[in-house]
């Protein structure tokens, strides 16, 4: 079965930027090259979702290694790029102190359905899918040129 998308993909390259690093930083934990989000360009109340955006580089810190001569934006980053996103709405949504920190607490239903190689801007929309007061489930997807690449479950917890 297809799976359905949270953003029209056609619309991705539209969006106006909403909220810049330092404003995603303002907000979530993560730091130096493990600061994955370089932009937020929607975030709705209604329905809830949020699409952010990384620009996958060929001098990124991954590129070198993985795989030489053949750099591919590593799957484990995906979802930890999914992780600041969906973790970035939620502090947002629940309106946390700025002391809290937000740990990963799970993947499901992880897939990858395409290589992402440096040169393109790859978007995440993240979906709250179950939100309580001390952690979240948000379904993630990732999109290339506005072909689905990535999707997963993703578990959020304060720590």
């Amino acid at each position: 079965m297809p799976t359905l998308p949270l953003i029209d993909p056609a619309s991705l390259e539209a969006l106006p930027l909403v909220a810049d690093r330092a404003a995603i930083l303002s907000r979530i934990k993560q730091r130096g090259r493990f600061a994955l989000l370089d932009g937020i360009v929607l975030q709705e109340l209604e329905p809830a979702r949020i699409v952010g955006y990384k620009d996958i580089r060929a001098d990124d810190w991954w590129a070198a290694d993985h795989i030489p001569g053949r750099p591919i934006f590593p799957g484990a980053l995906m979802c930890e790029a999914a992780a600041q996103l969906s973790t970035y709405d939620y502090v947002v949504r629940s309106q946390c102190p700025p002391e809290t920190f937000l740990g990963f607490g799970g993947l499901d239903e992880v897939r990858f359905r395409g290589i992402v190689e440096p040169g393109v801007r790859m978007y995440f929309a993240a979906q709250p899918v179950r939100m309580r007061s001390r952690m979240f489930t948000y379904a993630a997807q990732g999109y290339v040129r506005g072909d689905l690449v990535f999707e997963a479950q993703i578990m959020g917890v304060i720590v």
